[in-house]
């Protein structure tokens, strides 16, 4: 850890999930000798926080129960996974929780450090949300969207490391303009300068983000937000499969399931037909499934090859 303050901070925030932690890891987890560790957990005891000891080979630590603790002990990447969280729920991820979403992430926000408080409400500003529901990649580094979202707001030019779908790496410099999450991706909708036209960038595929230090003055974007501007931008991308089936319940039941992932038009008051395109026919069987109606696929025949397949490996699920 970067200091003897800061690595305290953090191992008060392990300790805080209550768990038995092994001496070894929570060495390793700090970056830190045993030894270093046995000082900072005497030096938690002197604040007052009752740390339970075990010695031994299989020696560890545990915060005893009960324990009273700060109201906010998180490190960096937990504030802005935190405040990640929130504003997806916020967003209206999770029905019924939104107001509450709103109220939480207002008071986490008040209480952080001013250098933290930053980070999160840069993030939480330049973020617009897309609206199709869904998670997002999870191996995405904490510390990459704050950085992005910070040059958004301060209006800084960013250079990074990007890599397309077919494999092959550029150097890009852009003028950042807002995160979009969308589905289960983050975007970045920024002006590529050279290529001097606007772009849409999948984070997961970017790498070593650096703001420059130049500023420059916002463009107008070709679009009446970010995340139509990438919605817009994903309609044109070519995609291996495009699914059809029938599903036997109302339009209307299956545009509110799964309308924000495919093209739902009525056949009568009871059918409907649904047209997606993706680049997983594992991901289509999915969003078929969440219609929660008997439903035939039309096409591509290699999927109803592989529902054949899951259905199988179910029922035999099942009968064990």
């Amino acid at each position: 850890m970067a200091n003897t303050s800061s690595r305290t901070l953090r191992l008060l925030s392990l300790l805080q999930t209550h768990r038995y932690w092994s001496g070894t890891e929570l060495a390793d987890r700090l970056g830190v000798s045993v030894r270093t560790l046995r000082r900072d957990v005497d030096r938690l005891r002197e604040l007052g926080y009752p740390v339970e000891a075990q010695r031994g080979v299989d020696g560890g630590y545990q915060l005893a129960a009960g324990a009273a603790l700060p109201p906010l002990v998180i490190d960096d990447e937990e504030a802005v996974a935190l405040a990640v969280g929130l504003q997806a729920a916020a967003q209206g991820a999770v029905e019924g929780i939104a107001e509450s979403s709103v109220r939480a992430l207002a008071k986490v926000v008040q209480v952080m450090p001013v250098r933290l408080r930053r980070q999160v409400e840069a993030l939480r500003a330049m973020t617009v949300p897309a609206g199709w529901g869904g998670s997002a990649a999870p191996d995405i580094d904490p510390a990459v969207l704050t950085v992005i979202a910070l040059a958004c707001r301060d209006s800084e030019r960013l250079r990074f490391r990007y890599t397309a779908a077919q494999g092959h790496r550029t150097d890009r410099q852009v003028e950042p303009y807002r995160l979009v999450p969308l589905g289960r991706r983050w975007y970045l909708v920024a002006y590529d300068l050279d290529r001097h036209d606007w772009r849409t960038f999948r984070v997961d595929r970017l790498t070593g983000p650096e703001a420059t230090g130049a500023r420059f003055r916002p463009r107008d974007l070709p679009a009446a937000d970010a995340a139509e501007f990438v919605r817009g931008a994903l309609r044109e991308m070519p995609h291996p499969h495009r699914v059809e089936a029938l599903i036997d319940a109302p339009a209307a039941v299956v545009r509110e399931r799964i309308g924000r992932w495919s093209t739902v038009e009525e056949v009568d008051a009871e059918q409907c037909r649904v047209t997606l395109t993706t680049d997983s026919l594992n991901w289509a069987i999915m969003a078929l499934g969440v219609a929660g109606a008997d439903f035939r696929v039309l096409e591509p025949p290699e999927l109803r090859a592989r529902l054949h397949d899951w259905g199988t490996r179910f029922i035999r699920a099942c009968s064990r």
